[in-house]
């Protein structure tokens, strides 16, 4: 089995509601959740642009494939931020991926050479197959809730699993909430986003982590827009076929070809703003808050533009495209999973 075939298995998959082993294994096999990883860990060591262009990709095939290895990828960013050899035992098994949350929805409560921590964590994604899951508390300390917040690293042996992802779209990437009760987190398990503890370095580590999380989200809901164009233009060249009313089969294909070409607008826009974000990182040239800004604008606005030409389309494709077994639905609802991420919602 290779990666394109798992189109063809999409309707199982979501179906399913999860991975099955043997696409796992072609994850593990083409190192897809160790994108910015260092080779000496099993990684692929991609700079940014690489990587994000893998996600979309990946997205284009099936959005909850694209989903996950994204999501398993953005783990890659803690990498530099553990001693070495708590680092080597996260990143270097051949399956090893994080899930997790970044709300601090947990309270760590510190001791002298650790923290019991206890909390509850939604919207886990992979969490069916994670080794290790990361997640934000605030710490306590002399019996005193603070607002300073800590980040833990716990193996999956400690984690409870709440199975009740019941989302509309992406129903296969098993974003349930986790709970743990009274773990112990040594202070080596802990760790903190650019505190660097190791030597194990890539470009991408360095890049802003919310302008980072939001083109890894936004390439996506671009993925999945792919897909459902491709898609879309299957069942028009169907009904194309099948209707005698040409009238109406013209004005389709017109919309068609307009959204596609508004699609492409979007996408060519996206990788040029990344493209000169990403040479002046590397020029170490710092950002500014405008462009910061910048950027966010444009991925929530593009996000919105993805979700209106699959609206706009769908919404002439009749009855063909609201039974939720059309391939065309299951992509519409995907991508709309997709777009309400917290980074690319208004």
């Amino acid at each position: 089995m290779n990666i394109v075939e798992i189109k063809k298995r999409a309707l199982e998959i979501d179906q399913l509601g999860k991975l099955p082993q043997e696409i796992l294994e072609i994850i593990y096999e083409q190192q897809l959740f160790k994108l910015f990883i260092a080779k000496e860990l099993g990684g692929k060591d991609l700079d940014l642009l690489e990587g994000i262009k893998v996600f979309q990709r990946m997205s284009a095939i099936d959005g909850n494939f694209g989903w996950l290895v994204t999501i398993g990828t953005g783990g890659n960013m803690f990498a530099p931020t553990f001693k070495q050899e708590i680092a080597e035992e996260i990143f270097s098994p051949r399956d090893a991926v994080i899930a997790g949350s970044g709300y601090p929805t947990g309270t760590a409560v510190k001791m002298d050479s650790g923290y019991s921590v206890t909390g509850q964590w939604k919207y886990c994604s992979g969490a069916d197959y994670a080794t290790t899951f990361t997640m934000n508390c605030f710490i306590k300390e002399d019996g005193m809730l603070t607002d300073k917040i800590i980040s833990c690293a716990v193996s999956r042996e400690q984690v409870e699993i709440i199975n009740d992802w019941q989302a509309m779209g992406l129903k296969a990437t098993a974003s349930h909430t986790i709970r743990v009760q009274d773990v112990w987190i040594p202070f080596d398990q802990t760790f903190q986003l650019g505190i660097w503890k190791n030597n194990y370095d890539n470009a991408v580590y360095r890049f802003p982590f919310g302008t980072f999380a939001e083109a890894s989200f936004l390439s996506v809901c671009l993925g999945i827009t792919e897909n459902f164009l491709e898609e879309a233009a299957t069942v028009i060249e169907r009904k194309n076929k099948e209707s005698h009313r040409t009238e109406r089969i013209g004005a389709l294909q017109f919309l068609y070809m307009q959204q596609l070409k508004r699609f492409k607008q979007i996408e060519e826009q996206f990788y040029a703003m990344l493209t000169i974000y990403w040479q002046k990182h590397k020029q170490e040239v710092e950002l500014t808050e405008q462009e910061y800004q910048q950027f966010t604008e444009m991925s929530k606005e593009s996000a919105a533009d993805c979700v209106d030409i699959a609206n706009n389309i769908i919404r002439s494709l009749g009855m063909d495209a609201i039974m939720e077994t059309a391939t065309i639905n299951r992509i519409w609802r995907n991508l709309c999973t997709a777009a309400q991420h917290g980074f690319l919602t208004p």
